[in-house]
């Protein structure tokens, strides 16, 4: 797609950029955090509050959705877009992490992925061209193809033979969505060695896919290693492309990883730790169950303009998830987004303004990603 993106501005001091995706759903600025809407639900919570927390794309799961309710049936109803009622961009994967995660489910062929259903048992095969066309029935803005994600550690020889495989799939995803809506990344794959990565960018690349991911990092390797394997790649990727680390989504890590030259991001991780009584801080995350916020009637954090800590007290939200209320998770959810929405923008406009390194210098300063209970 023509003028899918741009870069609009390159910090002096390091590798952050600053950037526009554009499709016929909208623009999104870049750096940007995806939330994830697996099942084509942001869980807990309703479209507009996902807007109102600074999304401009959503992702959505290929597996989960070919499997229940059926690409079919969300194709008859007009779409991913009008079936969850989100009215931005929705980028889906390929649906391989998830079938590469039941590796006791599924059989790895040249072909395919033979997988049995994790909800009923059923037998399927998804091959690159099957997991196109779930997604191109979706209605996706920006797809995945059907890659293969190994855990951490894995042998050499394995990621080597994966990024082999994910290269030709690649290419036969490429030609089955030639000519259709809806913009193809390449995946990038090569686990914790620079040499395979460097060589499976080199592949993906010559396949000339307007945008590039990088999967199979946080997958089980420690951070310093998943920053050490972006820093020797990233200089090496094409520099009119977004770059998309999959599956990243603490604040720190997405923080550093903007310095390094990544444009997006996704994760479970906001809506999964609301969803279990952790909040986002301006200093680092808090467990509202802790009894010391019983007759603590202050904001969530006193530093967010959100809806939550506008309107509610720690004790309430503290009340709220001790008795098992679901609006525990739906105010902590939003706030979550929120909170990484308004570090989103943070980081743009310190782009904007050339003072990202500063911004980053006093953020590792303030936030601590560990858990605090002050």
């Amino acid at each position: 797609m023509e003028n899918f993106f741009q870069i609009l501005k390159t910090d002096d001091c390091s590798r952050a950029r600053l950037g526009k995706i554009a499709t016929s759903r909208g623009q999104a600025e870049t750096p940007a955090f995806m939330p994830v809407g697996t099942q084509g639900t942001v869980k807990a919570l309703i479209p507009e509050e996902v807007e109102e927390t600074g999304a401009s794309i959503i992702l959505c799961n290929t597996y989960h959705l070919y499997l229940r309710p059926g690409a079919d049936l969300i194709f008859k109803a007009g779409g991913l877009h009008r079936f969850m009622n989100w009215k931005k961009m929705i980028l889906t994967d390929s649906g391989g992490f998830q079938i590469n995660s039941l590796a006791h489910l599924s059989k790895l062929t040249e072909e395919g992925v033979i997988f049995r259903s994790h909800i009923d048992g059923s037998l399927h095969m998804l091959t690159p061209e099957k997991s196109m066309e779930v997604q191109e029935k979706l209605g996706s803005d920006i797809m995945m193809p059907l890659d293969i994600c190994l855990p951490n550690p894995s042998p050499y020889k394995k990621y080597e033979q994966a990024f082999k495989q994910t290269t030709r799939w690649a290419l036969r995803s490429k030609v089955f969505h030639e000519g259709k809506p809806g913009v193809l990344f390449g995946i990038v794959q090569g686990g914790i060695y620079h040499d395979l990565r460097r060589k499976s960018l080199e592949e993906i690349e010559e396949l000339d896919f307007p945008g590039i991911a990088i999967g199979g990092l946080s997958v089980g390797e420690e951070k310093d290693l998943m920053y050490e394997i972006l820093d020797g790649l990233l200089p090496l990727a094409p520099k009119d492309k977004p770059r998309y680390l999959m599956g990243v989504g603490a604040p720190s890590s997405i923080v550093k990883c903007v310095s390094l030259g990544v444009d997006l991001f996704d994760c479970v991780l906001p809506t999964r730790l609301g969803r279990n009584g952790t909040a986002y801080c301006q200093t680092g995350k808090i467990n509202i169950d802790n009894a010391r916020f019983r007759e603590d009637f202050s904001p969530l954090d006193p530093n967010c303009d959100c809806y939550v800590c506008q309107n509610y007290t720690r004790a309430y939200l503290r009340h709220l998830f001790v008795s098992k209320e679901m609006l525990a998770g739906r105010l902590l959810s939003y706030h979550n987004l929120y909170f990484l929405g308004k570090l989103m923008s943070r980081i743009r406009q310190a782009i904007k303004e050339d003072r990202f390194i500063e911004f980053q210098k006093e953020f590792e300063e303030t936030y601590q990603e560990r858990s605090i209970n002050s």
